[in-house]
């Protein structure tokens, strides 16, 4: 199993950029934003490619913080509105 990225190395916030939102350090690319093109079906490969500067452990990143702020929020169960 590799090594969990230390994603303080990568992300951070500046109420400067994006309102404060979190975002990979030295762009304006924030977390939601790649997660969002992650959801919309774009590989790593088509991330880096358009966003030469994302890295790899950028990305592993990205993920350790989505990771993280999950561990700390509390999760529902959401119905999905059908009834049987």
């Amino acid at each position: 199993m590799a090594e969990k990225v230390d994603w303080r190395k990568y992300i951070h916030s500046d109420p400067e950029i994006l309102s404060g939102k979190p975002v990979v350090k030295g762009t304006r690319l924030s977390v939601e934003f790649i997660l969002n093109l992650l959801a919309a079906g774009w590989s790593e490969e088509q991330i880096l490619e358009n966003y030469p500067a994302l890295t790899r452990e950028s990305l592993r990143a990205v993920f350790a913080f989505a990771a993280e702020c999950m561990r700390e929020e509390a999760l529902y169960v959401l119905s999905t509105g059908s009834k049987r």
